[in-house]
């Protein structure tokens, strides 16, 4: 079966290559994140604000297991995920990760019907381990998107999925429609615009998001946005981060820009946060997806 995890940068490995010294002048320093962004010299990515290497190692995956508790996990009442990520190669816990965007582990929590969404912070402990407590609205199941970087290896986003039991569960995907209108959300309003204005299945799409009022816009956990998307089956989830972002240092953002590349036809639901004066709002909106004839 087709399946595809689209990972912003999905890199995974448990060791390091040999990184040549700095003052070479054949070494190309690339963002971790962002492996299109590529410098001569060391410094800071443009686009994610993380530290340039010269050299990444070779993607491995990182397995994280998820264990709550209760076990069993009950609708509308709060239950504690323990989250362990495992280095590949010892087959040991991971006790050391990177900041990432000011933080060691982002979660993203979705719902079947994709109504319910979280973008949270599980709570490092001693022992290696992540904790967090999440209140599941309803019965079905739940994707849960891992965005964490461990040391001396490359950005991880991995994808696990809990089954929430009750009447009324489904396993079928959800029915969705486009929705491209604009939001009105707490202290902004945010408009959507596409190009090519229908997105093609395999090919860049550019997503150009206005907002208004466009004055004390903040950057949001060291970006000035944040993306995810998933398509209907919950199959393909893609994390990004702003593109390019026009006229910022003037004190008001005109517009913000996210690429994607959507690997299948059908419809997409996307979440995109901004920050303004200390508000983060969520906006939501549905593409539909077709194929090149």
């Amino acid at each position: 079966m087709f399946r595809a995890l689209v990972l912003f940068l999905s890199g995974f490995l448990s060791w390091q290559l040999p990184v040549p010294p700095p003052d070479d002048p054949e070494v190309e320093f690339i963002c971790p994140m962002d492996k299109d962004v590529r410098s001569k010299t060391p410094g800071k990515c443009p686009r994610c604000g993380m530290t340039l290497v010269a050299g990444i190692p070779d993607a491995h995956e990182f397995p994280v297991n998820i264990t709550t508790a209760p076990r069993f996990i009950k609708p509308g009442e709060e239950t504690l995920l323990t989250f362990r990520v495992e280095d590949p190669a010892a087959g040991k816990p991971v006790r050391d990760f990177q900041i990432v965007h000011e933080k060691l582990y982002h979660l993203f929590v979705i719902s079947q019907d994709l109504n319910f969404f979280q973008h949270v912070h599980p709570v490092p402990e001693s022992d290696g381990t992540f904790n967090l407590d999440v209140t599941f609205p309803h019965p079905g199941f739940y994707r849960i998107l891992s965005d964490f970087y461990p040391a001396n290896a490359t950005p991880q986003l991995i994808e696990r999925t809990l089954f929430v039991p009750g009447k009324g569960k489904m396993m079928t995907p959800v029915h969705l429609t486009a929705d491209l209108a604009p939001k009105k959300l707490d202290n902004i309003d945010v408009s959507l615009v596409t190009e090519p204005a229908e997105p093609i299945a395999g090919m860049k799409t550019l997503m150009f998001f206005k907002i208004t009022p466009n004055d004390g816009i903040e950057p949001y956990l060291g970006a000035m946005g944040h993306m995810l998307v998933a398509s209907s089956d919950l199959i393909d989830l893609i994390h990004t981060h702003p593109f390019l972002v026009t006229d910022p240092e003037q004190g008001a953002v005109k517009q913000v820009q996210f690429n994607a590349i959507f690997p299948r036809e059908g419809m997409y639901r996307l979440w995109v946060q901004f920050q303004r004066k200390g508000v983060v709002n969520t906006a939501v909106f549905t593409i539909p997806v077709t194929v090149l004839k």
